[in-house]
């Protein structure tokens, strides 16, 4: 069986597992504890970071950008980084927008202050930070809605793994009732989209011990 490394908030891991189930891929989760270090799963990725794939053959696949890319290669159907080199570029530029930007100038600053911290056991979250995140969010739902407006999903005419990353990182977000999306209802409409496709639904059924959603979050229609 294909086995994931995860953690349940981690928007890399998200992207993956929703690529996956997209594919109709059967995997199963391991939850890892990347603070615990421990040396079995170290042997496996010496980073000590998820997620990590590991194939039904024992290959073993580390840094979700090289996943999803080993994906795309082994299991082309359906494409999820379009059919021609215009196309690819934009959703490459587009899941970066969300890993790097996105998740540096929101998820940073309201997933790993709220929750990472507490389980690492780094002091109370910062409250600049948090402030700062709940800022920023405005301006990435804006250029979704932006992009929205001109397109039927994010990156041209088809479902990608940019509506993928944006989706990963939202979710999480979501997860802790921090997206406004009574503010935005162009991104709310696009999320509800996202939402509603099967793959999705096993993210909504994600419960953290001790830390549960928001009603919202698994209501498909909000």
């Amino acid at each position: 069986m294909r086995t994931l490394f995860h953690l349940w908030l981690s928007p890399q891991c998200r992207k993956v597992r929703l690529q996956l189930a997209t594919k109709s891929l059967d995997f199963e989760m391991k939850v890892e504890k990347v603070w615990d270090r421990r040396p079995e799963f170290l042997a496996v990725n010496p980073a000590g970071s998820v997620p990590v794939l590991v194939e039904p053959d024992g290959r073993v696949i580390a840094a979700h950008s090289a996943i999803v890319e080993y994906i795309e290669e082994v299991y082309p159907d359906p494409p999820l980084i379009g059919t021609d080199p215009g196309g690819r570029a934009e959703v490459r530029r587009l899941v970066a927008w969300f890993d790097e930007k996105f998740g540096r100038e929101v998820t940073e600053n309201l997933v790993e202050e709220k929750i990472m911290k507490r389980f690492l056991g780094m002091g109370e979250p910062n409250s600049s930070a948090i402030r700062a995140g709940h800022a920023n969010i405005h301006h990435h739902l804006d250029y979704i809605a932006w992009l929205m407006e001109r397109r039927n999903w994010l990156a041209g005419d088809e479902f990608s793994l940019a509506d993928i990353a944006a989706a990963a990182h939202l979710s999480a977000v979501d997860y802790l009732g921090d997206v406004p999306w009574s503010d935005h209802e162009t991104a709310k409409e696009w999320y509800m989209k996202v939402k509603s496709r099967p793959a999705f639904r096993p993210l909504l059924a994600d419960s953290i011990p001790g830390c549960p959603p928001p009603k919202h979050y698994a209501d498909l229609d909000f």
